[in-house]
């Protein structure tokens, strides 16, 4: 047996509810199926709900603990506050609140980044910030592009750790923290597509003084409503859009002009009050990963693994290259946890395979085939046979 179907076969019995054994799900770049304990989450927390009332928010706040622990481990970070909320829009947009754009209206970013973070930085264009999108490519001279735009007009740079797109992993990161440091700007990185798949030491990588934004509705398989900023413990900055969950411990004080406050902890980007049931029900798939030995080794050995696998039989089939082709062929070490395939046709071949009920993914003219750490080798296989099924009936339309 295959290390893949090694680790595989041993997960899938626990995902009976969404029948992973038996079915082609390649979105898990995008959404992961939960494990069965999923479902025990969210059954506990009607129960903790009915029985506890207005003082079911003590336990809640105790699974929210148990997700930042998981990610002070994943990161190799444990001095740092980790703040939760809905969504990493929510997060990105108080964070970038915090910022001196009056006087400082540039923002440095890339062509690389997530449709969130593009959309909002696009609008906020519209209305007189100054947004430098750097390109990825040529990666060589990436960093020094990055650092060259750098200037006493610059607020913050914005970038990924992995690209949504071609799953490239940026391995500049180090150096651009850097130069930023020297120049006092902070970095926001983007890490949707790296935690839980490629291992990263926060404090190896010289990157203690970054943001990081963190989403547990993909690679985590914590399902929506789970999503962290990670910010040093000396942050000081005092975001402009906040909640009052930003600053608990003067609930009670009087109401005066003074300057609004902030609690240091790691709620200093919260905004108010949230449905807390998808972090019971996180908290179990945490405890499961952890019964499993889901390390972030095992899991990097396995994504590597399925991606080779996937990038070997796309190559077997030989595939037209004006209609289908690799995005890159830079080593898989260089790739996160999907295949990235380039097409024109991306978003006709991804409703073929949907309607043979084969779920995968596609943005513009990128078809992306993510697995997850249950899928076999067996269903590796069938997916670039149904690919190339899905590839031929396109062409047959097409005469």
């Amino acid at each position: 047996m295959s290390d893949i179907d090694s680790l595989a076969n041993k997960l899938i019995p626990h995902y009976s509810h969404f029948d992973v054994g038996n079915r082609l799900l390649f979105t898990g770049h995008s959404h992961q199926a939960w494990p069965d304990v999923a479902r025990e989450g969210q059954l506990e927390y009607y129960d903790v709900c009915a029985r506890d009332v207005d003082n079911k928010w003590n336990e809640a706040f105790e699974k929210t603990e148990v997700l930042r622990n998981y990610l002070r481990d994943f990161y190799d970070d444990p001095d740092a506050f980790y703040c939760r909320e809905e969504s990493t829009h929510v997060l990105f947009v108080s964070w970038l609140s915090s910022m001196d754009l009056k006087n400082k209206p540039k923002i440095i970013s890339t062509d690389g980044e997530f449709h969130s973070l593009y959309r909002q930085l696009h609008r906020l264009e519209e209305e007189g910030l100054e947004v430098s999108y750097v390109p990825v490519n040529p990666d060589p001279t990436f960093a020094d592009r990055i650092i060259d735009e750098m200037d006493d007009r610059t607020s913050a740079i914005m970038l990924s750790r992995v690209y949504f797109e071609t799953c490239l992993i940026n391995t500049h990161l180090t150096e651009i923290a850097a130069a930023a440091r020297e120049k006092g700007i902070p970095v926001l990185i983007d890490d949707y597509h790296g935690t839980n798949v490629v291992p990263i030491s926060v404090k190896e990588a010289g990157l203690e003084d970054c943001y990081i934004l963190i989403g547990g509705y993909k690679y985590l398989q914590w399902g929506e409503a789970n999503c962290f900023l990670r910010f040093p413990k000396n942050c000081e900055l005092r975001p402009a859009i906040t909640g009052w969950f930003a600053s608990f411990s003067t609930l009670d004080a009087p109401r005066t002009d003074a300057p609004v406050e902030y609690d240091h902890s790691d709620q200093r980007f919260a905004s108010g009050t949230y449905d807390p049931s998808s972090q019971f029900r996180a908290a179990k798939v945490v405890e499961f990963f952890r019964e499993q030995g889901l390390t972030p080794e095992v899991l990097r050995k396995q994504y590597l693994a399925q991606v080779a696998l996937l990038r070997n039989e796309f190559e077997s089939k030989g595939f037209d290259e004006d209609i289908i082709r690799l995005t890159h062929r830079e080593p898989v070490e260089r790739n996160g946890g999907f295949l990235s395939l380039t097409s024109p046709h991306a978003r006709e071949i991804r409703a073929i395979l949907m309607d043979n009920e084969v779920f995968t993914d596609a943005r513009d003219v990128i078809l992306r085939l993510g697995p997850a750490p249950y899928t076999t080798e067996a269903q590796i296989k069938a997916v670039v046979n149904e690919l190339h099924k899905a590839v031929e009936k396109l062409a047959t339309r097409s005469v």
